[in-house]
């Protein structure tokens, strides 16, 4: 196997017992790092000390990472079909953003007795969506509310 010490000098191919050996005379402990590779690479390091490292690059990478929000629309069952259009743009910014939406119809009401209206509108703006983004919950009702959540595709 290929060794490489703590200051990342390559010692050159050496075999596992004096790999071994080399790392135990300095108090520190050898590391396979490609186990895989047609000549395995092993490197001698301070294995608590290279734990550390490792968190604290996931940490930093995590912090780095953009959140999904989740982006509320709302509108009653009977918007017109240019304001809805104007939700579907919307829609499509904050898909492009990387946000999930939850488009909302409030109804208000005896609006609620024709819940069809609303599912309908919903798969008005379903259809708009389709390029952009795709149905992560299907339309639901809940009381005077029907919703559905849309992912970036």
């Amino acid at each position: 196997m290929v060794v490489i010490d703590e200051e990342g000098k390559n010692l050159g191919v050496l075999e596992t017992f004096k790999a071994l050996n080399i790392a135990k005379e300095k108090e520190l402990d050898l590391l396979l790092v490609a186990p895989n590779a047609q000549v395995p690479v092993a490197k001698i390091v301070d294995y608590s000390k290279f734990l550390y490292e490792e968190r604290k690059k996931l940490s930093a990478a995590r912090v780095k990472s953009k959140k999904s929000e989740l982006k509320e629309l709302r509108f009653g069952p009977h918007t017109d079909e240019g304001d809805i259009n104007r939700y579907i743009e919307r829609a499509k910014e904050f898909l492009g953003d990387g946000n999930r939406v939850k488009i909302t119809i409030k109804m208000r009401g005896r609006e609620g007795i024709f819940p069809e209206v609303a599912f309908e509108k919903l798969k008005k703006v379903e259809v708009g969506l389709v390029e952009d983004g795709k149905v992560e919950s299907p339309p639901k009702r809940m009381g005077q509310m029907v919703w559905e959540i849309f992912i970036p595709k």
